[in-house]
């Protein structure tokens, strides 16, 4: 894998953040924050562990953003809408967990600025970044992971070709619980 990749289609470009964007990145996450909040991992306090350090900064975010891209451990986009001749930042989408090996699999997570939801946006960058997953590092199998109450991420798993496997109880820490998850999956029929 070439570090760091661009996706495109007619309306998206997926690209990895770089340090110039903060103020992009900031302003949405500011308009965004009740929007997100009910969705967003959060950390489990456990006894005898260290648990006042909070979120990184955008800059230690982007950092090791990259880091695990040029190791192919994760794949964190930013996705811009190119409309009226300008490009929006408008959310921002995950390949994480990346094995290979017997197992060639990962999982997609994704969140879009309102103002830019229900657009088709997120289900194309969710399809932009699973045929590069299937094609280009030829994984074999994707999770999209979505609280039940998700209706608007259930639909884009469900647009974008995943089918509901499971349900995970208590399987992420979101909004400080231990919350159910629907497990959607793709499997690449190209790997055999």
């Amino acid at each position: 894998m070439i570090w760091p990749i661009v996706l495109r289609d007619d309306r998206l470009t997926l690209r990895p953040l770089r340090m110039r964007d903060k103020k992009s990145w900031d302003s949405v996450r500011f308009a965004n924050h009740d929007w997100l909040s009910p969705w967003e991992a959060t950390k489990p306090t456990i006894e005898g562990e260290n648990s006042s350090g909070g979120l990184p900064t955008f800059y230690q975010m982007v950092r090791q953003h990259h880091r695990d891209g040029r190791d192919c451990r994760s794949i964190s986009l930013g996705i811009w809408l190119r409309e009226d001749g300008t490009n929006h930042f408008v959310g921002q989408l995950t390949l994480g967990g990346i094995v290979l090996g017997a197992l060639r699999g990962a999982h997609i997570g994704y969140w879009i600025d309102s103002r830019f939801a229900n657009r088709g946006l997120t289900s194309g960058a969710v399809n932009l970044l699973t045929e590069y997953a299937f094609s280009e590092l030829h994984l074999h199998r994707i999770e999209i992971n979505v609280r039940p109450e998700n209706l608007a991420s259930i639909r884009v798993a469900e647009k974008c070709g995943y089918t509901f496997e499971s349900l995970r109880p208590r399987f992420l820490h979101i909004d400080g619980q231990w919350r159910d998850h629907k497990s959607f999956v793709k499997e690449n029929s190209r790997i055999r």
